[in-house]
């Protein structure tokens, strides 16, 4: 879908879309094509339940007195509470309900508001992106669809004054966009077709952006003694793969680093780091998974995503920082080769981690990926994401990603962050207590508890900060959030993308810049 930006004026054919604020406030727009229709609107609105709430939705077809396809007026509530996130989240109302319409082009009239905290060209901009993120579609492999069952709107004009400042706006935000559709792909994609090999493949094309990528093999692997993370991939015909991605974008270069060369000193280059855990499929090794929902494994690969998807969102847009994106890509599966529940490995840390569970794999990959970052790149911060645990969506569904973290402020800064996007989190408690509860009688760990099921995912971040030492860290589970089982109003039923917009706009509001 094309996307395009313009002064206001009342088009003459298509789709054309108004707003209304609660109690059936028509906006200056929306007055305007009242007038046009003969009071059609009004007189819709008195005859339907519609009352300009937030999200609500109320299509005139063909209104008498233009030559529009329809007239579709969207709740805007009350218009002290409108906010960047429901203005992007009402973009993707928008698209959901002219999709499959028939109409071929839409256009969205915003105005100056009184009493809105937004301006129209924010308000435009941010109507765009999520008419964007609405509109990704994931469909190479359907063979026979009909023309019936693919959307019709190829392109949506957003007009409002100041039309260029939307435009310049929308031009940053798109970039985002493209990595989360990057990411959506991804974790899409089946495990036939992406695999460690493949999900590095992916990773390298960024280098056209401007990232610098690296990928380790296994005998790079083992010899920085990643036992922790090989020994999960030991049982796959499909070699695992270490990921580094490096985007530059500060005023002054990071120190330089190699594969086995820690960076210099200069804490005002320092990168920030972001680690995620990429099974690109796990079926829980010797550990072996119910068959029920197996299929949905294909994306245990979900904070690798994010991962590669954020690097490509903010060299993109060009972002002002020096981030590094580390990934460990493997694959869980059961062979005469797997990992046997009581094996003991060493991680890089030199850390003997006892396996008694092998379906508890993701913490295992990312111990020696969080090891490998700190010593590599002495990293400002730390954050990994993981689709580590089904405790989390025991313990909150799929309204909010788990967080975990040593340091206050950058838990902060992160919870901030979803708020103001929508992909929220919530902070979970750790502590001392927790870590007797993976105390090994043989190792210096263990990587499930051992105390039943209770605060499965806690105990799991408990594991995951002994390979950060005192570095600021923060581990967001996503198990919860990175799929949607039903549509929602930025994203389709699948990939959600959840975590590229919440940490890009951690950084532009606290690390760009500095």
């Amino acid at each position: 879908m094309k996307i395009v930006f313009s002064k206001p004026s009342i088009p003459t054919s298509g789709a054309l879309v108004v707003g209304v604020l609660a109690n059936r406030r028509l906006t200056p727009s929306a007055k305007q094509i009242d007038h046009r229709t003969r009071g059609a609107l009004i007189r819709a609105m008195k005859s339907s339940r519609f009352k300009g709430n937030k999200d609500q939705v109320l299509a005139l077809v063909a209104p008498a007195g233009s030559r529009l396809d329809r007239v579709v007026a969207v709740g805007l509530g009350k218009a002290e509470s409108l906010t960047e996130k429901n203005l992007v989240e009402l973009g993707g109302v928008i698209y959901a309900n002219l999709a499959m319409t028939g109409s071929g082009t839409a256009a969205v009239m915003t105005d100056e508001i009184k009493g809105c905290p937004v301006e129209a060209a924010e308000m435009a901009a941010a109507l765009a992106l999520g008419a964007r993120l609405r509109s990704y579609r994931f469909d190479k492999y359907k063979t026979k669809l009909k023309a019936a069952s693919k959307p019709s709107l190829k392109t949506l004009k957003v007009m409002c004054s100041g039309f260029n400042q939307a435009r310049e706006a929308f031009n940053v935000s798109d970039k985002v966009a493209d990595g989360v559709f990057l990411t959506r792909d991804l974790v899409t994609e089946p495990p036939n077709i992406l695999y460690p090999e493949t999900l590095a493949q992916q990773a390298k094309i960024l280098a056209k952006l401007g990232i610098k990528v690296e990928v380790l093999g296994v005998s790079q692997m083992r010899r920085l003694g990643m036992g922790a993370l090989l020994g999960v991939a030991q049982g796959s015909e499909r070699e695992p793969k270490l990921v580094v991605m490096q985007w530059n974008g500060a005023s002054k270069p990071a120190p330089k680093s190699g594969p086995g060369k820690p960076a210099g000193k200069r804490k005002s280059a320092s990168p920030i780091a972001f680690i995620g855990k990429g099974v690109t499929f796990d079926t829980g090794g010797i550990s072996l998974k119910p068959s029920n929902g197996m299929e949905e494994m294909k994306y245990d690969m979900g904070g690798s995503a994010v991962v590669i998807g954020l690097m490509k969102a903010l060299a993109g847009r060009k972002a002002k920082v020096n981030a590094v994106g580390v990934v460990g890509l493997v694959e869980n599966m059961p062979s005469g080769k797997a990992q046997r529940p009581s094996d003991i490995v060493t991680s890089m840390s030199g850390q003997t981690i006892e396996v008694l569970n092998t379906d508890a794999e993701g913490r295992l990959v990312l111990a020696d990926a969080l090891w490998y970052t700190k010593e590599r790149f002495k990293p400002r911060f730390m954050i990994d994401l993981a689709t580590l645990t089904g405790a989390i969506v025991i313990a909150l569904g799929s309204e909010h990603a788990g967080l975990f973290s040593n340091d206050d402020e950058l838990s902060g800064r992160i919870t901030e962050a979803g708020k103001q996007i929508g992909e929220k989190v919530w902070r979970l408690p750790m502590g001392k207590a927790y870590d007797k509860m993976i105390q090994s009688q043989a190792a210096d760990v263990q990587n499930i508890s051992s105390g039943g099921r209770g605060a499965g995912s806690i105990t799991a971040a408990q594991f995951l900060k002994r390979f950060v030492d005192d570095s600021p860290w923060a581990h967001i589970d996503i198990a919860g959030v990175a799929w949607g089982k039903q549509d929602s109003n930025v994203a389709p039923k699948g990939g959600t993308g959840f975590g590229v917009r919440l940490l890009d706009r951690l950084v532009a509001n606290h690390y760009e810049g500095e």
